[in-house]
């Protein structure tokens, strides 16, 4: 089942009474359901990783509803913004409903603009591996099932591309997941912006039953886990309509 069919876009409701029993019920179905989303697994950094530098770099990777892996990343030190949208597909068809009909050949993703001062490629790698989703599922993420949910990564230049395939290699060598990865490396693919009503969603909508169940846990994991790259504070998508 796609989320487009379990949870209706809307806008941000008003805390209202209802908002605040909605805001109640999103604790408890974490607390019921904190295993309901892709299990977080403890994994070592990439041997192989990009030099620190200053500036700005960039980073698209595809784990999912891309929903809770902009929720993630946004709370990641060094993360400077997360945008959802699409990869992998032509841009005339870089629309949620073309997208979901998962014949477009895109991936609902995130870009990722970052520090690579303050955190690396290889650090983001493992966020992306070991909490913002399970790399061993074949085409889907929890409950939703389609080549648009697949595990991928979009190397924006060649020294990405060697780090995601070495620590690919590592983790498969290492055999710390149960199954083996099928993260894609797909080079040479464009990344185009989703609507504006998907920015943010996380934050916008956490007591959304989809997001308490599926996402939130993710960004629990990541303070539990890597709580020196933990902010409290996610950095969000400007001036979003």
């Amino acid at each position: 089942m796609s989320k487009s069919v379990m949870q209706k876009k809307t806008a941000s409701p008003l805390l209202t009474i209802a908002g605040v029993a909605g805001l109640a019920l999103s604790i408890l179905l974490v607390q019921r359901f904190a295993f309901a989303a892709e299990p977080a697994v403890q994994i070592a950094p990439p041997a192989l990783d990009e030099p620190a530098t200053a500036g700005q770099a960039t980073a698209v990777f595809a784990g999912g509803c891309f929903w809770g892996v902009q929720g993630v990343f946004q709370h990641v030190r060094g993360v400077q913004n997360v945008v959802s949208g699409y990869a992998g597909g032509a841009a005339g068809t870089a629309h949620y409903e073309q997208v979901g009909e998962g014949d477009t050949g895109h991936a609902e993703s995130v870009q990722i603009t970052y520090d690579p001062s303050q955190v690396s490629y290889g650090k983001l790698l493992q966020v992306f591996f070991s909490v913002a989703h399970d790399p061993t599922q074949l085409n889907r993420q929890g409950p939703d099932s389609g080549t648009q949910y697949r595990s991928a990564i979009f190397p924006v230049n060649a020294e990405q591309e060697k780090v995601a395939q070495a620590y690919i290699e590592q983790l498969d060598g290492t055999k710390v997941f149960p199954s083996k990865i099928v993260t894609r490396i797909e080079d040479n693919k464009v990344f185009y912006p989703a609507e504006g009503y998907h920015q943010n969603y996380l934050t916008l909508h956490p007591y959304a039953p989809y997001i308490a169940i599926n996402d939130l846990p993710k960004v629990e994991n990541l303070k539990r886990m890597e709580p020196q790259l933990y902010r409290e504070d996610p950095v969000l998508v400007p001036n979003v309509q």
